[in-house]
């Protein structure tokens, strides 16, 4: 597919440029469900003139339906989005960097959607999207499958459907609550999975962020005990990556650790564990669920973070060795290599 590329790129580029013009208007309007055209053209940075001869030609093809309401996906079009997905990175000239990136990385696989998530709120959705494709290639029948919480995290399960990989599945919490919104705590996302895809779940109710006394007591408890020791027989682990500072503060840290962390270098954070720009752990916290240094028994370890903002963040984690499977964006990816 690369090679037929390069040679339409010689021969006809203009066809290139037509197709990665129609492909995006399509991965936009499944992201955004419905929307109208000139909210449509303001996102794309196009005039209306064009998009609406682009979304003219889809519609007869059958790819979009427009209305009073604005334009949508059609069940065509859903399905050739899905064919489309293996050719996007050669597409969007996106192969070389995700090969050099799971090289460098010595990761299982790498893959990169177009854009920047800290800008476009639909490039979060196709990273939730493609998040969730990850998810699916690499489950199995039966499989115990834990989940991180956060609004990455919120779109891969909105982006989950029913497959026979994830046939008795079950989903679980990779830790305990940060006491934020409801819909982005770790069980939640694991209950949304489980009923993205017909799959059972176990919740884990208890807090995150834990005093070293009460963590010492709440491990005793047989429930948990009992919901702990599933957690840690995950076979796939579901993650997303943050910027240690912002999680100090959704932790509601006190100013003593938060200025340690600064001090120590701290740039991301991951299941409580907080670290620097080579990988070191410098900083963890007493949390129940899994443990940092119980990864490395897992079968697949799935990152899912993007934004330029959270490159750094995203390298440093990459560095300290437990990831098989990065998903992330553009701009993301450029900054991983700038920082390396």
């Amino acid at each position: 597919m690369r090679k037929w590329m390069e040679l339409q790129q010689q021969l006809m580029p203009e066809g290139i440029d037509i197709l990665k013009k129609r492909y995006t208007i399509l991965r936009r309007v499944a992201a955004s469900g419905t929307v109208g055209r000139r909210t449509l053209a303001s996102l794309l940075d196009m005039s209306e003139r064009v998009l609406r001869a682009e979304a003219d030609f889809l519609k007869a093809q059958g790819l979009l339906t427009i209305d009073a309401a604005g334009m949508k996906i059609s069940d065509s079009g859903r399905k050739l989005l899905e064919d489309m997905e293996p050719f996007v990175s050669d597409l969007f000239g996106l192969s070389v960097l995700e090969e050099k990136l799971r090289q460098t990385f010595s990761l299982r696989s790498v893959v990169i959607v177009p854009g920047d998530s800290d800008v476009s709120p639909l490039v979060k959705k196709e990273l939730g999207r493609a998040g969730a494709t990850a998810l699916r290639k690499f489950a199995m029948k039966g499989d115990v499958i834990a989940v991180t919480g956060g609004s990455t995290m919120a779109e891969v399960a909105e982006h989950l459907t029913a497959s026979p990989n994830f046939k008795e599945c079950l989903f679980v919490p990779a830790r305990g609550g940060l006491g934020e919104s409801m819909e982005l705590q770790a069980g939640t996302i694991a209950s949304t999975m489980a009923k993205q895809t017909g799959c059972q779940y176990r919740l884990l109710h208890v807090p995150d962020h834990l005093s070293e006394d009460a963590y010492q007591s709440l491990i005793q408890d047989p429930n948990v005990r009992e919901i702990v020791d599933l957690i840690r027989k995950a076979r796939i682990v579901v993650h997303a990556i943050g910027d240690a500072m912002e999680m100090a503060r959704r932790r509601k840290l006190d100013e003593e650790t938060r200025t340690r962390l600064q001090r120590n270098g701290a740039l991301a954070e991951a299941f409580g564990y907080y670290f620097d720009r080579s990988g070191n752990v410098v900083h963890k916290m007493p949390t129940v669920g899994l443990r940092i240094e119980e990864l490395h028994q897992m079968d697949t370890v799935i990152a899912v973070s993007g934004g330029r903002s959270k490159g750094q963040a995203i390298a440093s984690v990459l560095l300290c060795g437990y990831e098989d499977v990065l998903v992330t964006d553009e701009a993301a990816a450029e900054e991983l290599l700038r920082y390396i």
